[in-house]
C-alpha cells in the first residue's frame, strides 16, 4: 500500500486512512487511483484468495473510471504518487508506463502508436513518462518516446519524440522552449520518508 499512501500524499499534502476513505467518496478521479491500486494489489495475492477480492477490485475500477469519464487500466505500470488533476477526459493506454510523482490534467491521453513499413507490417510503440513529469490539460504523448525527469508538457501539445529531462515543451508538434526547467511536483512524495515534507508550488511552463 506504499503506493496509494504516495497518491494520497499528492492529493491531499498528507497521509492518513480517514483521507483515503474520505476521498474515494468525494473526489472522483482520485477514487480511480484507489481502484487501481486495489487491483494491483489484489492482482498480487496467492492463487487461492485472488479472485475474491480482484474481480470486485476490477468491476469497481470499471465503474470508478467510468463515473469519472477516465480511462487508467489496471494493468498500467504507474509509479507511486500519481495526481490525476481534475481527471476527465484522461486516456492512457495500458501499455504505457509512468513514473512517481507524476501529473496528469484533464484531457490528458497518451497512447500507442503504430507504424507500417514498407512491406505492409506493423509495429506498435508506447510512451514512458519518467519521474516528475508534469503534463498539462488536454496535451497528448504518443508512440515510443520518453518524456524525460521533471519535464513538462504544456497543456495542448502534440509529443511524437522523446523529451531530455527538465524541458519544457510546447505546441503542436511539441517543441523544446526551455531548458533545465524547475520540475512541478506539487506535494513531492519523498519514498526515503512516511512524512515527506517536500512540496512545491504550482506553476505554469
Amino acid at each position: 500500500m506504499d503506493a496509494l499512501k504516495a497518491d494520497t500524499y499528492r492529493e491531499f499534502g498528507r497521509f492518513s486512512w480517514w483521507l483515503v476513505v474520505k476521498g474515494f467518496f468525494l473526489r472522483e478521479a482520485y477514487r480511480v487511483v484507489v481502484t487501481l491500486r486495489w487491483c494491483q494489489a489484489t492482482r498480487q495475492l496467492p492463487s487461492a484468495v485472488r479472485w475474491i477480492f480482484f474481480v470486485p477490485a476490477r468491476l469497481l475500477h470499471g465503474l470508478a473510471s467510468q463515473w469519472a469519464g477516465i480511462e487508467l487500466p489496471w494493468r498500467t505500470p504507474v509509479a507511486a504518487g500519481l495526481a490525476l488533476t481534475h481527471g476527465r477526459g484522461i486516456v492512457v493506454t495500458a501499455d504505457a508506463r509512468i513514473g512517481s510523482n507524476v501529473t496528469l490534467f484533464h484531457g490528458v491521453t497518451l497512447g500507442r502508436r503504430d507504424q507500417i513499413d514498407s512491406e505492409g507490417l506493423r509495429s506498435t510503440t508506447y510512451p514512458v513518462i519518467e519521474d516528475e513529469v508534469w503534463i498539462g490539460p488536454h496535451a497528448i504523448v504518443v508512440g515510443g518516446v520518453t518524456i524525460g525527469k521533471g519535464s513538462r508538457i504544456a497543456g495542448g501539445a502534440y509529443v511524437l519524440e522523446s523529451i531530455p529531462p527538465r524541458c519544457v515543451v510546447m505546441g503542436n508538434p511539441g517543441e523544446i522552449v526551455k531548458n533545465d526547467c524547475t520540475p512541478d511536483v506539487d506535494n513531492r512524495w519523498d519514498p526515503s520518508s512516511d512524512a515527506s515534507p517536500s512540496r512545491h508550488p504550482a506553476a505554469a511552463p
